[in-house]
């Protein structure tokens, strides 16, 4: 697999002055962070296949910065343990996913 270098130093240097790390720390958590990209992604495609869930899915927050919001009562179609690699320590988290059918678009106020 090919990396976008550039991608990874703009995350490096993102979490060098978010988290006020070392630069080199803040390098070593954005290629972990690249490389877990492509195995996250299969992460989500197994489960959202072994769920047999078709439509669009992201999760809560994915929806919530594209201008949706989940709608109150949903539950998650399926979900899926990924690698959070810009924390720097490689774990696993859960992440749930909700359907284009569950959300409903912010209304400005």
């Amino acid at each position: 697999m090919k990396y976008n270098l550039s991608q990874i130093m703009k995350k490096a240097w993102e979490l060098f002055r978010k988290l006020e790390i070392t630069f080199s720390e803040a390098l070593h958590r954005a290629w972990l962070s690249a490389k877990a990209v492509e195995i996250n992604q299969k992460r989500i495609e197994d489960a959202k296949a072994a769920a047999d869930v078709e439509e669009e899915t992201n999760t809560w927050n994915e929806w919530k910065k594209l201008g949706y919001e989940v709608v109150h009562g949903s539950k998650a179609l399926f979900g899926a343990e990924l690698i959070w690699g810009s924390r720097g320590d490689g774990k696993i988290y859960k992440a749930r996913f909700f359907g284009r059918s569950q959300v409903q678009e912010v209304s400005a106020v």
